[in-house]
């Protein structure tokens, strides 16, 4: 039986430009603007966090508050690629956020690791169009220069899941998209406890649990962002909805919607859907505030 925590939650940005798409030489003007991301439905906008944005807080905070072991970064000049060091027997990111990198082929080949954590962006409940700013450094002699960018006021809104029949347990399938491990690799595995079983190695229970356990514990203390220095958001989220269900279907990401330009919680679609899977929910579920 797979078991798979899912999750929803909202992250309030009363102020906030949290992940900036880059400067825009605007035709209206002489000087650059930061531009937030936005994605667009018709002639409505919203505004958004990238899932990889999401992901690096997730990853960060987990060092900060639990100590993590992050695998180290190799990178690639030529090929301008960057590498883990694909080893999550060690590291404890490699394992939960996955990996891929080409090895030599008297090392192994070319290893993947699908990631059992996956989140999506953290996208505007409100359709808003962002508000321009612009500030001036002056302190030098002469004019002042003019720097603009967007901010906005909003509530974000995300869903995410771990597979936790994934965490501490690496294939060695020789199989694209499957082969987790390599002869090296297998050498640490053996060396720190882990148990081969038919094509698989498995981590001690202990540090499985730990991980999956730290990575669903650490949302409370969530931190990151852009503009922090000026717009001081915090993105830890406000609202959390927790469930264990049996497969891997996502089944609260249509519990928040927008009510007259508010953030409108249906507790009745919540119901709803708990009632629709409770075959397969496998505990109560866990709404926080």
């Amino acid at each position: 039986m797979s078991k798979t925590v899912v999750g929803f939650m909202l992250v309030d940005a009363p102020h906030s430009a949290l992940n900036n798409a880059g400067l825009d030489v605007g035709v209206e003007r002489a000087e650059n603007i930061v531009r937030v991301k936005v994605i667009r439905r018709g002639r409505y906008v919203y505004p958004y966090v990238s899932g990889q944005a999401v992901r690096y807080w997730w990853r960060d905070t987990l060092q900060s508050k639990f100590d993590w072991k992050l695998s180290p970064l190799e990178k690639i000049e030529k090929k301008n690629q960057v590498f883990t060091a694909a080893n999550p027997v060690e590291y404890d990111d490699d394992d939960i956020f996955g990996y891929m990198r080409a090895l030599k082929e008297k090392e192994g080949g070319t290893v993947t690791r699908i990631s059992p954590l996956k989140n999506s962006p953290l996208i505007s409940v409100i359709s808003q169009y962002p508000t321009e700013d612009f500030g001036v450094a002056a302190r030098h002699e002469g004019d002042p220069v003019r720097y603009d960018h967007e901010f906005y006021s909003t509530v974000l809104k995300g869903i995410f899941s771990l597979h936790l029949d994934s965490v501490g347990v690496f294939s060695a399938i020789d199989r694209t998209g499957y082969k987790n491990m390599y002869p090296e690799l297998e050498k640490i595995a053996e060396k720190n406890g882990a148990q081969k079983k038919d094509d698989r190695w498995i981590l001690p229970k202990d540090i499985r649990v730990k991980r999956a356990q730290e990575t669903i514990a650490v949302l409370p203390y969530l931190s990151g962002g852009a503009k922090q220095t000026s717009h001081l958001t915090d993105v830890s989220p406000k609202f959390l909805v927790l469930a264990v269900l049996e497969g891997g279907n996502h089944i609260f990401m249509n519990i928040a919607k927008e009510d007259n330009g508010e953030v409108a919680m249906s507790m009745e679609a919540l119901e709803e859907v708990i009632q629709d899977y409770s075959e397969i929910l496998l505990t109560n579920r866990l709404i926080a505030k």
